[in-house]
């Protein structure tokens, strides 16, 4: 809930404030350019909204319509065609398929942080890894248009694609039911200590999407949604709320995809991954985060740096018996307090959904009272490991 405070909290009828908003009922007549309305979403035919985008006044009208059914509409659309020639699909799920078996052939069991390693397999940074490997395969597969279409109709220009590719295997469990990037990745300790605004502000900054690298009947196990929960304000600190989740399993849409087809969504959607019932069928989806070009600061600022050169005075304050808030708040002027962006291959997460930050290992050395020298090395080997491989 969201009172006059500010501040989400857990406290009253969290069932409530969301059957409100998830009985609303999604109508054709409100979208113009919609094809159809299946299980409370929207469905676009691609092929139909080409000639609508091929001129700048029905494009605008169209990445309207998109952004009105993110924000205050369902909050997922689906893509019919979205790659009518699946050819370019094929192709580049071959370059995933050869990245997951060397991952194997190295011992390497990636699942994600909602399914456990075997019952899927994860590959993170797929973005970089298909335009080294595959170029042409890379500039054919992202000059599609409709993915500009919605990112800009989300995030305005200067949008940042990264994708993941997962794969749910045969007999794969389904997630359970969250929130994306950015707030949905926190622990709901950490997201309380962020303002309602800041709550209202995380899902314009990314836009979450997948697109079907195989066919997805509903036994495959397609993403599970609730169309119109982005609208709960106090949905970053209730998914995890059992009665929450038993509510979802209850009313979640489950949209089946053909090879090709896209799906896009708040990020703020409650959803997940479905249960993969079949015995042979790996299904395979490229997962989109897309982010907007305002999440970034206006200088470059080395704060490994930094953080090295003001820790001898840290450590000089904390024996002078400066407060821990004092201390805390000196750190988080110099380090930085975000996990991302990262390498997932070789900074996971460990606990919870994100890695630990620059300025968590500069507090813990300063706790534990290590060395100058060991807090240099800690940050040398976070640093290293946040970065890509070079080819």
């Amino acid at each position: 809930m969201s009172d006059q405070s500010g501040w989400v909290s857990n406290t009253g009828d969290q069932l409530s404030e969301l059957k409100v908003l998830a009985e609303s009922k999604t109508l054709l007549s409100d979208y113009k350019f919609a094809s159809s309305v299946e299980q409370n979403t929207l469905v676009y035919d691609c092929e139909k909204l080409l000639p609508q985008i091929s001129s700048r006044d029905g494009r605008r009208a169209v990445m309207a319509e998109l952004g009105r059914a993110l924000l205050s509409g369902p909050g997922i659309v689906a893509f019919k065609g979205m790659y009518p020639d699946t050819a370019i699909v094929d192709r580049v799920s071959n370059v995933y398929w050869e990245i997951i078996e060397e991952q194997h052939a190295r011992g390497e069991a990636k699942g994600d942080h909602y399914a456990k390693p075997g019952s899927n397999d994860r590959v993170w940074n797929v973005q970089e890894k298909l335009a080294l490997r595959d170029p042409d395969a890379f500039v054919d597969y992202y000059a599609n248009d409709f993915i500009s279409l919605i990112a800009t109709a989300w995030l305005g220009p200067a949008y940042q694609i990264t994708t993941q590719v997962n794969v749910v295997n045969p007999g794969g469990d389904a997630q359970q039911p969250h929130r994306d990037y950015h707030l949905g990745f926190l622990t709901d300790e950490q997201a309380f200590d962020y303002p309602t605004h800041v709550h209202l502000l995380s899902p314009v900054l990314t836009l979450q999407g997948a697109v079907a690298h195989t066919n997805m009947p509903r036994e495959t196990g397609p993403t599970m949604y609730l169309p119109h929960s982005q609208k709960m304000v106090s949905g970053y600190v209730a998914w995890r709320n059992p009665v929450i989740r038993n509510y979802f399993a209850e009313n979640f849409a489950q949209l089946p995809l053909q090879k090709g087809d896209g799906a896009f969504f708040n990020p703020a959607v409650f959803h997940a991954a479905g249960t993969n019932q079949t015995l042979d069928i790996k299904r395979m989806a490229n997962l989109m985060q897309i982010g907007s070009a305002f999440g970034r600061t206006l200088e470059t600022v080395d704060r490994q740096q930094m953080s090295n050169a003001i820790y001898p005075t840290l450590q000089k304050r904390k024996a002078d018996g400066w407060s821990r808030q004092s201390l805390q708040n000196s750190i988080a002027a110099c380090a930085e307090g975000y996990a991302f962006p990262t390498n997932l291959d070789r900074d996971p997460p460990l606990k919870g959904l994100a890695p630990q930050s620059q300025s968590d290992f500069v507090w813990q050395a300063l706790e534990s009272d290590r060395s100058a020298s060991d807090l240099c090395a800690t940050l040398e080997a976070l640093s290293n490991r946040q970065q890509t491989d070079r080819a």
